[in-house]
């Protein structure tokens, strides 16, 4: 059996940067294979602004913002998409602003096409699914039934990481809900906030399955399942050579955890379970070279972090390696537990016998 379905990662997800200019323009993919993205995360990084967030389930013109409670809002940032391409409009701030640096990060899933999912118990979905890339993105209203409910989401595969927002309510108490297998299904965390990790049924207490996921809530609130409230999760499962979500105990010395993911990654997300600290996006299209020390929070609208004493880390063929002590939040205090979620730039070995090259 071949090491990994996934030669290109970048077929699949790809990140990149480029600087605003003020101008209509067309922003080409660098990668080896086309990708026409049917999820875009994209940020200033030279200056400070929101996170914003599109997806083609839902339609381009519709934003939400990771490191904000609000609901979707209307946006007109896009011209038109092709195959390995995207214009974006002159003026627009968001986007094009002259001379500021942008992060980017792209997922495909189905190409646009989406089909009703009706595996659930009590709720129909609405996804569309890459079961090769582990990524599908789910859509579905709300029935405000606090317990035994499902959504199906078409991976063929037990998801490791949920990313779920109610699109209708914007509060302080609507906020991103994340499920990772390294939280278990009684937890939860918030991706706009650097909370530690908190105990509530969002996931109904039931891990999900290879078909579906629960949703629920408590005492009235259903921050999951409110009744007749829109929703989309972001879903993921492991790919080997391609994708991996699992977690890290820290040893808060400079020599920090190695972890093993099986490819050399492209973005690496890692947020402390155990204290109030940032997520923490590394990149190798913001830092092209060894040691990473600049990384984007993922809950904030500020510009990108440049303390290496926080956050420095090497990318390796096969993994990635923590390089800061203590006083750094990627290894904070002995037996602090990280999750991550990971993609990779190449595969540990691809499908005919190649190795990753080290960076």
């Amino acid at each position: 059996m071949a090491y990994t379905i996934i030669d290109d990662p970048s077929a699949h997800f790809q990140s990149f940067t480029y600087t605003g200019n003020g101008a209509d323009r067309t922003i080409t993919l660098p990668g080896n294979s086309d990708l026409k993205f049917d999820l875009y995360w994209y940020k200033q990084r030279s200056q400070t602004g929101h996170h914003r967030m599109f997806d083609t389930t839902r339609g381009l013109s519709l934003e939400l913002y990771p490191d904000l409670t609000n609901a979707e809002s209307a946006a007109t940032y896009f011209n038109n998409q092709q195959a390995n391409s995207f214009d974006i409009i002159a003026h627009d701030s968001a986007t094009n602003t002259g001379d500021v640096t942008f992060a980017n990060w792209q997922w495909k899933a189905a190409g646009g096409t989406t089909t009703t999912n009706t595996t659930g118990n009590g709720i129909d979905s609405v996804i569309q699914a890459n079961a090769t890339a582990g990524f599908s993105i789910v859509t579905y209203t709300g029935n405000g039934t606090q317990s035994g409910q499902t959504v199906g989401h078409g991976l063929g595969a037990v998801p490791k990481m949920i990313i779920s927002k109610d699109r209708t309510n914007s509060s302080n108490v609507v906020s991103w809900r994340v499920y990772h297998v390294g939280l278990g299904p009684t937890k939860y965390m918030e991706l706009q906030s650097t909370a530690a990790i908190a105990d509530y049924n969002d996931w109904d207490d039931t891990a999900p399955t290879s078909s579906v996921y629960s949703v629920g809530g408590a005492g009235g609130y259903t921050p999951t399942n409110t009744n007749n409230a829109l929703y989309v999760a972001y879903v993921f499962a492991d790919v080997q050579g391609y994708s991996k979500f699992s977690s890290y105990v820290s040893n808060a010395v400079v020599d920090g955890p190695f972890v093993y993911t099986g490819f050399k990654p492209a973005l690496v997300m890692i947020k402390n379970i155990n204290r109030a600290e940032p997520w923490m996006m590394y990149d190798t299209k913001i830092t092209p070279t060894n040691p990473i020390n600049t990384v984007i929070h993922a809950n904030s609208n500020s510009a990108v972090s440049t303390a290496a004493g926080d956050y420095q880390a090497d990318f390796c063929s096969n993994g990635f390696k923590i390089r800061v002590g203590a006083t750094g939040y990627a290894n904070h205090t002995v037996s602090n537990t990280y999750i991550y979620m990971a993609f990779g730039e190449e595969p540990l070995v691809t499908s005919t016998g190649v190795p990753a090259t080290a960076r």
